[in-house]
């Protein structure tokens, strides 16, 4: 971790690094949630191959179910969340930075 010159920089860069694994952790729900999804859409291609279904269709069935539905909607809800924190991550960071090389006066 870098040398701080007073408070205020150190509790902007602490701040940030607790954003940043927030928003770490919510890229590994946005992948978990897309890992359901694929898994999801592989089992219900498989099924509908058993059943003389085409891969178009089996698609365009799996993308209208409720769990396909579901598993988009919290990828996207995560990922969201991510860019969130990433960003304020960001402005803290530059915070801290602004701070060390104006002396602390910020």
């Amino acid at each position: 971790m870098a040398r701080f010159n007073n408070p205020d920089e150190r509790d902007a860069w602490a701040l940030a690094e607790s954003l940043i694994d927030r928003g770490r952790a919510m890229m590994r729900k946005a992948e978990g949630a897309l890992e359901t999804f694929m898994v999801g859409k592989e089992l219900n291609r498989q099924r509908c191959i058993r059943r003389g279904i085409g891969d178009t269709d089996a698609e365009i069935r799996w993308a209208e179910t409720a769990n396909a539905k579901k598993a988009l909607a919290d990828n996207n809800f995560h990922v969201t969340q991510a860019m969130m924190y990433y960003g304020a991550a960001a402005a803290h960071y530059s915070r801290a930075l602004y701070l060390r090389s104006h002396g602390g006066q910020g």
